[in-house]
């Protein structure tokens, strides 16, 4: 986006422009979607309070809301009672059996956003790859293990493109120190191990064999979707399993999970994603799962299922309280 300098129009309508660009980076420093529209929501308000002492003689309009989200952001960081993460990086891989354990609080998690949200359909593809890769879960979890000041480092450089001296202004520090925390941030995801391979460009695809596999209860034709080195998991429980032997041994002993459930398709954490609505008590199809599916050689890599917050997940979404049979079936 175009840096803007003027200060002669910061209305309302000028400041959510910025919007989309400031969920996505308050959701990369943040790990969940509805922590990173509060503080947008916030960012925005203080900004237009703030409007008479911006002097866009000093930065431009972007350099100061970012200046603002970050501020927003490290005070919520460094009230959080704990890190999220994914299960995958809570422990070894559980046994298949019908305990999954207790349940954590919803902060322990780092939750999935819409892609809609952060990526502007419009815009250049190799743009929007870049975006894509940087919203996906384990990407999300990896920058959750930074300090909160090389997060925002890594995040402004390497997704943002800004440069040294602009992230300085943003972080009210010298280029060099922009330059240092850039260093050490890179070099912890890279021992790590925390940056994420390339995913398959024919997702959708895979997506749509999995969708009519599950609309036709066919257990066996999900697990040979699964990959050998393939994992699942369900926040809010720290249960996960690895291995298709793992995985197909769960699907089995589960019965007919699919039962009655209907699949909605939507795009979440830069990949493939199915909201899941299941009978209720009073017949009707209601919300009950999001999950993540992440494909790599042809099968399915990895499925993150997540059961907390329902209706306001599938609201996030656009999604409706009940199940609506979708005219189209293409994630969207």
């Amino acid at each position: 986006m175009a840096e803007e300098r003027s200060a002669d129009n910061l209305s309302a309508e000028h400041l959510e422009r910025f919007r989309r660009e400031l969920v996505g980076y308050c959701y990369r420093m943040l790990g969940s979607p509805f922590d990173a529209e509060d503080a947008v929501q916030e960012t925005l308000l203080r900004a237009w309070r703030a409007q008479s002492s911006f002097d866009a003689s000093m930065a431009s309009v972007r350099t100061w809301l970012y200046r603002i989200a970050t501020n927003i952001c490290l005070d919520m960081v460094g009230t959080a009672s704990r890190r999220r993460e994914l299960a995958v990086d809570m422990g070894p891989a559980w046994v298949p059996g019908p305990d999954l354990g207790a349940p954590l609080p919803e902060t322990a998690w780092v939750l999935p956003i819409p892609d809609s949200l952060v990526i502007d359909g419009s815009g250049d593809p190799a743009e929007q790859a870049v975006l894509r890769d940087s919203i996906r879960l384990a990407f999300i979890a990896a920058l959750q293990r930074l300090p909160p000041r090389q997060r925002a480092t890594l995040i402004l450089k390497d997704v943002l493109a800004y440069s040294a001296a602009e992230i300085a202004g943003v972080l009210d520090t010298t280029a060099a120190s922009v330059n240092s925390a850039l260093q050490r941030a890179r070099t912890t995801l890279r021992t790590e191990g925390r940056e994420p391979g390339a995913l398959d460009t024919n997702s959708d695809a895979l997506l749509r064999r999995y969708y009519e596999a599950f609309e036709r209860s066919d257990i066996e034709a999900l697990i040979e979707l699964l990959r050998e080195d393939g994992t699942t998991s369900m926040p809010p429980y720290r249960w996960w399993l690895h291995g298709r032997a793992a995985m197909a041994s769960a699907l089995r002993a589960a019965g007919d999970p699919c039962a009655g459930s209907r699949l909605v398709p939507v795009r979440a954490a830069g990949t493939t994603a199915v909201a899941q609505y299941r009978p209720g008590g009073d017949g009707q199809l209601r919300p009950f799962a999001l999950a993540v599916m992440e494909w790599r050689g042809g099968r399915l890599m990895a499925t993150t299922t997540f059961l907390g917050r329902p209706v306001e997940m599938f609201r996030l979404f656009g999604l409706s309280d009940e199940f609506r049979d979708p005219a189209s079936y293409t994630p969207a």
